[in-house]
């Protein structure tokens, strides 16, 4: 059976910040949401690229190289192996996330006032 998601509002009704929620898969890649407040840790993905596709708020991707602003609408993806630290600018932002695993571990950059 087909599954519709209203994303932006999968999004808004989480309940915990730098947490995924898969809402499905295709071909071989995990679509979740999640939502950001202040900034994660910087880390790195060795085993995988991740997407970025924003759905409301703002959302910097702060590289080692420079930073890169992303809006509602905008998609990055940060290749395997880069060092990066996603910072929101203002109170939250909610965003879809795309890659083959869940990566809110503290190896995902995960804050510590976050877990609980």
């Amino acid at each position: 059976m087909l599954t519709k998601f209203a994303v932006a509002e999968e999004a808004a009704a989480l309940t915990s910040f730098w947490s995924q929620r898969v809402l499905a898969a295709a071909n071989g890649n995990l679509l979740k949401v999640a939502k950001g407040t202040r900034s994660t840790n910087w880390h790195a993905h060795d085993d995988q690229d991740e997407t970025f596709l924003v759905l409301s708020g703002e959302l910097t991707i702060q590289l080692r190289d420079g930073d890169v602003r992303l809006t509602p609408g905008d998609l990055l993806v940060i290749p395997r192996g880069v060092e990066h630290c996603p910072r929101v600018e203002g109170d939250e932002a909610h965003f879809l996330l795309i890659g083959p695993d869940v990566t809110s571990t503290a190896a995902g950059g995960k804050p510590d006032w976050s877990h609980g």
